[in-house]
């Protein structure tokens, strides 16, 4: 599956245009082969684009419904940074059950799991992987994906914000050369030991450098720190 993954993000930053950002949504979805995978962008002023493999007719009751004033993965998401595994949350009020059934009814899987992006000028995305599947399978999916998932998030949204006309306009945070080193070998999927002797350095110094890059990216992790890099052109494979 890495290799497919692999060629599927290589494949995002080969779009032209939102309609080859939405079939690269779905080569994606089986990449990871999962029932349903989604991008939801919304924008400041409130214009909305979203990339999805849901069914047509859930997508229309949701908007229709207004689902998302009541729905526990959109709240959840918007008061935090770090990710959101549906399980966790709090289904027991009678509107989030109701949602919940009608969504399984036309098609969702019993399992989700949600990242939330902030993005340039107040901009607010979701991606989410959606399967059916047993509880203690999903967890172990969730925890072997999470760096992956992660990585493929920010890579969507940096796509739909640059071919929607909206890519982030504010300078790139300059990394110096070992902190750029350091977060490439990551990315390139090298273990902290790997980095650190691939760099001739011990892994206390490399753990400065993560730190340093992560803090001037703003990110929340390591893998948050290399996702931004890359989406912002600071680094290259």
């Amino acid at each position: 599956m890495a290799r497919k993954l692999d060629d599927v993000l290589e494949r995002l930053g080969d779009c032209r245009d939102l309609t080859d950002l939405q079939d690269a949504v779905f080569d994606l979805r089986d990449a990871y082969d999962v029932e349903h995978l989604v991008y939801h962008s919304v924008k400041s002023g409130g214009a909305q684009w979203a990339a999805l493999t849901y069914a047509p007719d859930w997508v229309a009751a949701y908007v229709e419904q207004n689902f998302q004033t009541i729905d526990p993965v959109v709240l959840a998401c918007f008061r935090r940074f770090t990710p959101v595994d549906w399980k966790r949350l709090d289904w027991s009020g009678r509107p989030a059950r109701a949602l919940l059934a009608e969504g399984i009814g036309h098609g969702l899987g019993n399992q989700g799991f949600s990242l939330p992006i902030r993005g340039p000028s107040g901009q607010f995305a979701l991606f989410t992987v959606n399967h059916k599947v047993a509880d203690d399978s999903w967890g172990r999916f969730t925890r072997a994906h999470l760096d992956d998932l992660l990585l493929a998030a920010h890579y969507v949204n940096e796509r739909a914000l640059v071919l929607d006309g909206d890519a982030p306009q504010t300078p790139a945070p300059a990394l110096s050369r070992r902190e750029a080193d350091t977060l490439t070998l990551l990315a390139a999927g090298r273990s902290r030991a790997q980095a650190a002797e691939r760099l001739s350095i011990s892994e206390n110094t490399l753990r400065v450098y993560i730190e340093s890059a992560r803090h001037k990216l703003g990110a929340i992790n390591t893998t948050h720190a290399v996702a931004n890099a890359l989406s912002r052109g600071l680094i290259n494979l």
